[in-house]
């Protein structure tokens, strides 16, 4: 294993012990740090949403924003604004809370269009316009929003093109019996000790100390190297057609998908089933890392006909059938 891989595999390892129950998640946003993407987490409150964006960001040498969305938020309120300075006789630009290398977005459906566009834009083109200037930000900028699938008064649903650039879809669910003992004795053991005395912190500080900028980048750039044989870049592209044209698997699938995937959800594919693999410490690509992501990659990218819907198919359940359907190389 290398050096890089061992920090990073440390890093998630401290982080299944602050987030009980939530493996899937935190190998997940790992994958998306990894990924240079940005990550939409759905699920409902108290979920420890908030505390997995802000552990992580503990454990890296980053910047830490965070954005609470609401209906009478403003697009400067994000990305900043001019500000007069009488002193100077002229107008200063003062960033927003955008400009910082990890972001959350907290319930980002709570805000108009215009702002969830103002985000999104800097999401996309990795700088913010203001007053005909371009001001670019960090290269490692990481955005991950939240929202609530409870609460649906007061929302404004992300557009489809507009949810294409997440790389990921996360959804989450709430804990088991088992899982919920875990985290009631960890939250205990937080308020007795604290920080100082939590042997996982502790253990994480003396192995790595903090993860800085310049690891991630070297790991992105390790992950870029792993291998994919042709029969893995067939099947994996041959899934992504399946979703714009089902109806040579399954004839039934027909009118069920109005629209499939695009090459962006097929680049998303490649690159986050690479960093599964190295993550689970091998160096090359299997089905298995393929499925591991798949679900998070699609669910957002297709459309499904309002006939399906109304039957009550998910798009998780077109993947599944899908899944099913192209045959594995």
């Amino acid at each position: 294993m290398s050096d890089i891989r061992e920090k990073i595999c440390a890093l998630q390892k401290y982080m299944d012990s602050r987030i009980i129950g939530q493996k899937e998640l935190i190998k997940k946003l790992m994958i998306t740090l990894l990924a240079d993407g940005h990550v939409l987490l759905e699920g409902a409150p108290g979920l420890a949403k908030t505390k997995a964006i802000k552990t992580l960001s503990e454990c890296i040498q980053a910047n830490y924003n965070r954005i609470q969305f609401t209906p009478d938020l403003l697009p400067s309120d994000i990305t900043g604004s001019d500000i007069y300075i009488a002193e100077k006789g002229e107008f200063e630009f003062r960033k927003g809370p955008v400009f910082a290398n990890l972001v959350l977005a907290d319930e980002i459906n709570r805000a108009p269009a215009k702002v969830q566009s103002a985000l999104l834009e800097a999401m996309a083109e990795r700088q913010v316009s203001v007053g005909g200037r371009q001001y670019r930000l960090p290269e490692l900028f990481m955005v991950l929003a939240t929202q609530n699938p409870i609460e649906q008064e007061g929302t404004y649903n992300l557009p489809e093109a507009q949810l294409d650039r997440f790389l990921m879809y996360i959804k989450i669910d709430q804990p088991d019996v088992e899982t919920e003992r875990k985290i009631l004795k960890l939250v205990r053991a937080e308020q007795i000790g604290g920080k100082e005395k939590d042997s996982a912190w502790l253990e994480f500080v003396n192995k790595v100390g903090k993860i800085s900028i310049e690891d991630v980048l070297a790991a992105r750039r390790e992950v870029l190297s792993m291998h994919v044989s042709e029969s893995m870049e067939e099947y994996l592209v041959q899934l992504i057609v399946a979703t714009r044209h089902p109806e040579k698997y399954d004839s039934s699938l027909k009118d069920r998908i109005l629209y499939g995937a695009s090459p962006r959800a097929t680049i998303a594919l490649d690159k986050c089933a690479k960093i599964n693999a190295w993550l689970e410490g091998r160096d090359f690509v299997t089905p298995e890392d393929i499925h591991a992501v798949v679900y998070d990659i699609l669910r957002h990218r297709i459309i499904l006909s309002f006939e399906a819907q109304a039957d009550g198919m998910t798009t998780d359940d077109v993947i599944t059938l899908l899944l099913k359907l192209v045959p594995l190389p």
